[in-house]
């Protein structure tokens, strides 16, 4: 009954818009630089008859009977570092965070999380769950996690209302896996380990359940073309595909957890499309696959974000789902965590990243102090919000406002809507909720001040996009 349900009531929002739109009204909210706006309420918008605009109106077109994929859900990673961080903080600014990232009216609601299988690069030093050599696993305990990062994930479940997705990844393998005997700086897993690795993954979830953390899902690995300094391992496209077949897939059958979406690739949009093409045109690997999922650093080569690659992949396998799981600022400078950019970075890419099929966005380090980190590897890196430990206080970036714009307003089962900007100045997407209510996000880059109308079905409301700001529509 569900499962008919919910493309019905969507049907018929998307519909019965058409004859609505006339007298609805919508809000508006801003967050823009030079200006006291942070998600904060700006304006109103009044719909009167527009039956064609004309060349030299700007406008952003939407049409909510025109639907594509569903949203997941928009959430961030809860790593060692986080929560390490998080445990310093004096209860006021521990509330104070609980409540900015996963109170939908008072903060931004967020709705996913990812955490990691033992160590990265985001820990103060490198574990694994068992003792060297134990191939059985008889001595795997989740003792390193107990002291903050399982508290604290159960805090954000709890803030969230009960209810948190949270799948998983690893990094590396135990270095008496792999073919370098270390868990840094790449290597491979040795093929005599590759059953006791898929039973590494079982024993954690299993583990996490029974402290009372549902898992929602697994990557196979992270970042499998990267060589780091930090925790990594290397897979081809062809060894991550007969891994899943072979073992990671079958042996989550075989202990009851074929419910686990699991996502393949974890890496930037760069070669996105010859590894998902490697994994899904093979059966026997694909069926074991719910998604694809991806990162967003290919720009480190100077190229920009590669959008177009993961829309391929959308038009190529559009029975899979497409996961953004991880980005962030990298090279961390405490004065500048005003920089007006760390926010357009997520804007720019999550705009795109939905209008190219995505279905989940999640960020990278929810909370990380005034260097940065902890980071065992010195890569300190930026989050949406900051802790002073020596003050206690939090430090909010715009990244936190431009995430907030997506995540606060667009809920969980919504669908992503027709939309187009008729100015490149502009970008746009929109999506319509399970209770009918229309979400529009416009972005604007650009210095300028710009007068726009928004148009739906003939019907339209003038409003206006400050320069350097994000804002979030929403029609009811």
């Amino acid at each position: 009954m569900k499962a008919f349900f919910l493309p019905v009531f969507i049907l018929y929002a998307s519909f019965s818009y058409a004859q609505q739109e006339k007298a609805r009204t919508g809000t508006v909210y801003t967050t823009a630089e030079k200006t006291a706006l942070r998600i904060s309420e700006n304006g109103k918008l009044t719909f009167k008859p527009l039956k064609q605009p004309v060349e030299t109106q700007v406008c952003i077109f939407v049409d909510p009977s025109k639907t594509f994929q569903s949203v997941t859900g928009i959430g961030g990673s809860i790593t060692d570092a986080v929560a390490e961080t998080f445990a310093k903080l004096p209860k006021a600014s521990q509330d104070e965070w609980l409540t900015a990232y996963y109170d939908k009216r008072k903060g931004i609601g967020y709705s996913l999380a990812r955490t990691t299988i033992h160590s990265s690069d985001f820990s103060s030093g490198s574990y694994t769950y068992v003792q060297d050599h134990d191939a059985d696993l008889k001595t795997f305990n989740l003792a390193h996690d107990e002291v903050n990062r399982i508290p604290l994930i159960k805090k954000a479940i709890a803030s969230a209302g009960g209810k948190l997705p949270l799948y998983v990844s690893p990094w590396s393998p135990p270095a008496w896996m792999k073919t370098n005997s270390s868990m840094l700086q790449g290597g491979k897993l040795k093929p005599e380990f590759r059953q006791n690795w898929a039973n590494y993954y079982v024993k954690f979830i299993k583990a996490y359940e029974a402290k009372g953390i549902p898992v929602w899902g697994l990557t196979v690995q992270n970042e499998p073309m990267a060589t780091q300094t930090w925790e990594s391992c290397i897979y081809t496209a062809e060894e991550e595909r007969d891994f899943i077949k072979e073992y990671l897939g079958p042996t989550l059958k075989k202990n009851g957890l074929s419910d686990k979406k699991l996502i393949a690739w974890d890496h930037n949009r760069d070669q996105i499309f010859q590894r998902a093409n490697t994994l899904l045109s093979d059966p026997e690997a694909a069926k074991y696959i719910w998604g694809i999922g991806f990162h967003w650093y290919e720009t480190w080569t100077g190229s920009d974000m590669l959008f177009d690659n993961v829309k391929l992949v959308h038009e190529t396998f559009p029975d899979k789902q497409l996961v953004f799981t991880e980005g962030c600022v990298e090279k961390f400078n405490l004065d500048s965590v005003a920089n007006w950019s760390l926010g357009e970075r997520y804007g720019y890419s999550m705009i795109n990243d939905f209008r190219s099929g995505v279905t989940a966005w999640t960020d990278w380090n929810m909370l990380l102090d005034e260097k940065g980190g902890p980071n065992h590897v010195g890569n300190f890196c930026f989050a949406p919000i900051h802790a002073d430990t020596r003050t206690g206080k939090l430090i909010y970036t715009n990244s936190y406002y431009y995430l907030g714009h997506f995540s606060k307003f667009v809920s969980p089962g919504a669908k992503r809507i027709a939309s187009s900007a008729n100015r490149d100045k502009l970008l746009t997407t929109a999506f319509i909720n399970l209770d009918g209510k229309v979400v529009v996000i416009v972005m604007n880059k650009s210095k300028d001040t710009i007068p726009y109308y928004l148009w739906i079905n003939g019907n339209a409301a003038e409003t206006t996009s400050l320069p350097h700001s994000i804002s979030t529509l929403i029609i009811e």
